[in-house]
């Protein structure tokens, strides 16, 4: 073929390509673009101002027991100091709340959806403030920490359920671990201004945190799964633009896959049994009870509720809300480094590590109360409790908690899936917590 062929044949080769193939080169190549991770993370810290808000309930008795007991009510809604029995239920109370809630979220996650579920938590929150603030006898305490704990179960139920289902693979790990981080620093918010506001000032306080929660969150929007899962394809749709920061064109093939998820789930007419029957869910059953046992054995809500009046109660020298900010501070520095430090070492690896700390943290905080109390005279030890106890936070947040974690967005993702039954498994589990 001379060169004078070979140039009407690239010419006829170059007239042989439709306009209808380049648009189909313009499609394709509009599906390379890039997923807006940024979008997906407002959202999701969005979404866990409602964990800041549940931190703040959690650590709310740390500094507000020690002015319920003091022996002179000044500051305080009462008008005698608190029993210790007493004190014992308003710690307690909001894990009782936080017990039942389970039950009631999950099935309503799947009625009206996982965005007004959360934002349903806010109703909580402010009522419990308000009643802590209005509250003359102790019995409205108990009612104010009990309804706290209805919004903290709320939280703890549909949050993870929520993250998981916004979030692509690449960063669900990322955006599940924020939940810790932020119930944390709602602990340290707490902890760091209780000892120096007022009883009703602290009320306050604490009551912004649900009002901005839903402020920030009413602009967010549902989870594409729960659309899905009521049939709403263009809302689905909506809302993938929306945190995927793409055309409708793109997230076509990411709506194709959630809505095959979501049919696989609704056809699956199996019941709890058929469940545990399957090798696969009993092993993972029994070691997601096995770590949410271990949780609640190893007393770190005992430690998180009463922090401050732990260090009264040991006279260290160390100003005791001086020594739980500390300990506050020391939970979110560990909570942010958790998933570098467990992606690297493994979670089996990790939480044996946790374990052999809890406990090394916990024997020598009570190695030290019994020297207190046995012989009368701690003088010598008095540095002990603060560092037992850094300890003992710095390793449940790296191991426990991270682990116990990563199974609230498992199980969140696959067994709170929009389906006709609803399994009491993961509602059970996540009841078991508390």
């Amino acid at each position: 073929m001379n060169s004078q062929e070979q140039q009407q044949h690239t010419q006829v080769k170059y007239s042989e390509v439709s306009p209808f193939q380049i648009s189909d080169g313009f499609r394709r190549n509009s599906r390379m673009e890039p997923v807006k991770t940024i979008r997906i993370f407002i959202a999701a810290v969005a979404a866990n101002i409602s964990a800041f808000a549940v931190g703040t309930c959690l650590g709310w008795t740390s500094p507000v027991a020690p002015k319920l007991k003091a022996a002179d009510p000044v500051d305080s809604p009462l008008d005698r100091p608190i029993t210790t029995e007493e004190d014992a239920w308003i710690s307690s109370l909001v894990a009782l709340g936080a017990l039942v809630a389970p039950f009631v979220a999950g099935p309503l996650a799947d009625r009206i959806g996982r965005k007004w579920v959360l934002l349903s938590s806010s109703l909580f929150f402010v009522l419990a403030y308000i009643l802590m603030m209005v509250a003359s006898e102790v019995w409205i305490l108990y009612v104010g920490r009990l309804i706290q704990g209805f919004g903290v179960g709320f939280v703890m139920t549909v949050q993870p359920m929520y993250v998981g289902e916004i979030a692509t693979d690449a960063v669900r790990g990322a955006t599940g671990s924020l939940m810790q981080l932020f119930i944390v620093s709602g602990l340290l918010y707490v902890y760091a201004i209780g000892p120096y506001v007022s009883y009703f000032a602290l009320q306050w306080c604490c009551l912004v945190v649900p009002i901005v929660f839903t402020v920030v969150f009413f602009f967010m929007p549902e989870s594409p799964y729960y659309y899905a899962g009521k049939g709403h394809k263009s809302d689905a749709l909506n809302s993938l633009q929306f945190l995927r920061g793409q055309s409708a064109d793109v997230v076509q093939d990411e709506m194709t896959i959630i809505q095959g998820e979501v049919e696989e789930a609704m056809a699956n007419k199996g019941t709890v049994i058929d469940l545990i029957r399957n090798a696969g869910n009993r092993k993972a059953l029994i070691i997601s009870a096995g770590l949410i046992m271990f949780q609640q054995l190893s007393g770190i809500n005992v430690v998180l509720f009463n922090s401050q009046s732990i260090f009264e109660s040991a006279n260290t020298g160390l100003d005791p809300a001086v020594a739980t900010i500390i300990i506050g501070c020391v939970q979110v520095g560990s909570s942010g480094l958790t998933p570098i430090i467990a992606d690297r070492l493994g979670r089996k690896v990790i939480l044996l590590i946790s374990a052999f700390g809890m406990a090394v943290g916990l024997a020598a905080l009570g190695a030290f109360f019994y020297v207190q109390q046995a012989i009368g005279d701690a003088s010598n030890i008095t540095w002990l409790p603060v560092p037992a106890l850094v300890v003992f936070n710095i390793v449940y947040c790296i191991g426990l908690v991270h682990c116990h974690g990563r199974c609230w967005v498992k199980c969140s993702r696959r067994m709170l899936s929009p389906s006709p039954r609803r399994s009491l498994l993961p509602l059970a589990g996540y009841s078991a917590s508390w």
